[in-house]
């Protein structure tokens, strides 16, 4: 129940979010010299659109924006948040821009034993801190602090960035793409993608048996189901993991987790990092996921 929660919250917030990345489409990215930054109102979008996300999710917090060198751009900290959220959401977002990586990893290193980071005075190592890229490089970050747990600042800040992508990918000139009925019809067949960007990937998805457990690093999938029933489980660890390509694990199941029957018109949200499986597929199981990326990797 507790994961259906975080799943659930995730979604509203990342809907929260993308719905403001739809708005006004934004020029070309501000250049120094020949090299993509963010602008002043790159900074102040993103520092709302977290702040929109946190409110959908009835989670406090404070949002701070920096440059690729760590320098403040945009806070904004959310009523009732307490106010060294403020400095520490600067200070995650200054490790995100300068170390070029997202603050989770850092996290996950000392947890996974190699405390020595926490001496390094220019580091934060706690989630929340995420680059943001522009054309290959990182033209600055976002850092949040405050929400009611440490994975909420995560995602709050996923959530900003994924709003930025879509809102900078809509303002790059690019075509409108449309597929035809028969196209997604032919995906759907054999399981296939629609759609991939930079910034998000779409797919038409088919299962008739289950399959390996995962882990997507640096993509967060947001699951609707069309046709089918299916056992999903999620969170535990995966059993023999390996990495199959960047970012990507697999393994032939997951040990623990939370189990749940997944129905047709059902949404499931798998946020970046999450292990899970199709444990049991009952026929054919049609689904639409669409996956949103971050900048940060692996460390």
């Amino acid at each position: 129940m507790r994961n259906q929660r975080q799943n659930a919250r995730s979604w509203r917030w990342l809907a929260a979010a993308l719905a403001l990345g739809g708005q006004a489409a934004l020029a070309q990215p501000a250049r120094a010299g020949s090299r993509p930054v963010l602008s002043q109102a790159d900074a102040s979008f993103l520092a709302a659109a977290g702040g929109d996300a946190a409110r959908s999710g009835r989670a406090g917090g404070a949002i701070a924006v920096v440059d690729d060198g760590g320098h403040l751009l945009a806070l904004v900290r959310l009523d009732g948040t307490f106010p060294a959220a403020a400095a520490v959401a600067e200070k995650k977002a200054r490790t995100a821009a300068t170390f070029r990586r997202a603050t989770r990893d850092f996290e996950s290193s000392v947890n996974g034993g190699r405390t020595a980071l926490v001496a390094v005075g220019e580091m934060t190592p706690l989630q929340g801190g995420i680059p943001i890229v522009i054309e290959g490089e990182v033209a600055g970050a976002i850092g949040v602090s405050g929400a009611n747990s440490a994975q909420q600042d995560d995602e709050i800040a996923k959530a900003a960035v994924a709003a930025f992508e879509l809102r900078r990918t809509s303002a790059a000139g690019g075509p409108v793409t449309q597929l035809s009925a028969e196209q997604v019809r032919a995906a759907f067949a054999k399981g296939a993608p629609l759609v991939e960007t930079g910034a998000y990937k779409i797919h038409a998805s088919r299962r008739d048996a289950a399959g390996l457990a995962e882990i997507h690093e640096r993509d967060t999938d947001l699951i609707y189901v069309l046709e089918g029933r299916a056992r999903f489980v999620t969170g535990g660890r995966i059993a023999g993991a390996r990495e199959v390509a960047p970012g990507e694990l697999r393994g032939p199941a997951i040990e623990g987790g939370d189990a749940r029957e997944l129905a047709a018109g059902q949404v499931i949200v798998v946020p970046q990092g999450t292990p899970h499986w199709f444990e049991r597929v009952d026929g054919a199981f049609v689904y639409y996921v669409v996956k949103v990326g971050d900048a940060g990797g692996a460390l």
